[in-house]
């Protein structure tokens, strides 16, 4: 875990779910991708195909349950494909469509990638008890997939950060 001092936060941002959310998310975000920089791969590498591993998703199956937009995703398709990580192959189901198969390689990655992501996770949940670690994620989980499931519609959609 990369150490930092840590930094007073305006008063009153700290109770602002949004605020404290995306500060979170960076910070997070940032941790992550400095781990998988050094096994050569990268958070959203990882997210995609732990997440094809699970069952036949085409591209577009696989951003809406990753949250990607369509073109990140074939960027990161591509990378990966260009990797030898997983690679488009027809779908049995529909001879139109393409699922994304993860190869030997890309499970390998995989594996490693779960080890980053467990040993990132233990240390910076390690700052709180044990009871409030579960009492967050859960939280989070339902939010995720409750109220926060979905972007709402707006004129003009916050850009993620990257």
């Amino acid at each position: 875990m990369v150490e930092s001092t840590p930094q007073e936060s305006p008063g009153e941002l700290t109770g602002n779910l949004g605020w404290l959310l995306a500060q979170a998310s960076h910070a997070l975000s940032t941790e992550m991708t400095a781990a998988f920089e050094a096994g050569g791969a990268t958070p959203r590498g990882h997210c995609v195909l732990s997440t094809a591993l699970t069952g036949e998703f085409t591209q577009k199956e696989l951003a809406d349950m990753v949250g990607l937009d369509k073109t990140t995703m074939v960027v990161t398709v591509d990378a990966l494909e260009a990797a030898g990580l997983a690679e488009r192959v027809p779908s049995p189901h529909d001879r139109r469509a393409r699922v994304i198969s993860v190869t030997p390689a890309g499970e390998s990655v995989v594996a490693e990638g779960e080890k980053v992501v467990q040993r990132i996770q233990d240390e910076i949940l390690s700052a709180l008890p044990a009871e409030e670690r579960d009492a967050l994620m859960g939280a989070l989980a339902k939010l995720v997939c409750g109220p926060l499931s979905a972007p709402a519609a707006c004129k003009s959609a916050p850009r993620r950060k990257r």
